[in-house]
């Protein structure tokens, strides 16, 4: 799930895993590259590193389970807000919605919650039979299909 310009709902479905994301070039395009807080970042890299946060969402617009990466510090901030709230806590209980205004660099974004209100259980039980890996990120592979995109970027940083 990307922010689009708008309010893009949804409901966060999994606990988050964080690390630091590099993009390097492979094979004439950019890829991003995933590291554990204190782990080993590749030799090169093409932008800034960016640190992050990665959890399955359901998207409202999009219908369907997906996973979303924040690496905006305000959205961060204002989640984090959220969960040390008492009267919000665990954003797996409420939907979010994070209004994105807009292009590139130059987007600005807000983070309001909804109040708390039960999943669909077909949501939930879809969510559970896709074994979702988010650790798959780390080694480069995609959490859905399990792909190998390490190789490729292993290959380039030896």
């Amino acid at each position: 799930m990307k922010f689009a310009e708008g309010n893009n709902r949804f409901r966060v479905l999994s606990s988050a895993i964080t690390g630091i994301e590099f993009w390097v070039e492979v094979d004439g395009s950019k890829k991003p590259f995933r590291i554990k807080e204190g782990g080993v970042g590749p030799d090169s890299f093409v932008d800034e590193p960016k640190y992050f946060w990665a959890f399955v969402v359901w998207n409202y617009a999009a219908e369907k389970v997906q996973i979303l990466e924040v690496t905006q510090k305000k959205v961060m901030r204002s989640i984090k807000a959220l969960v040390g709230d008492e009267d919000w806590g665990d954003p797996k209980e409420y939907d979010l919605v994070v209004s994105r205004v807009g292009q590139g660099k130059e987007s600005k974004y807000d983070v309001v919650p909804k109040p708390a209100k039960k999943l669909d259980p077909g949501i939930t039980q879809m969510y559970n039979d896709m074994n979702i890996n988010l650790n798959a990120l780390y080694e480069g592979k995609d959490p859905f299909k399990g792909e190998d995109l390490a190789d490729l970027v292993a290959k380039n940083f030896k």
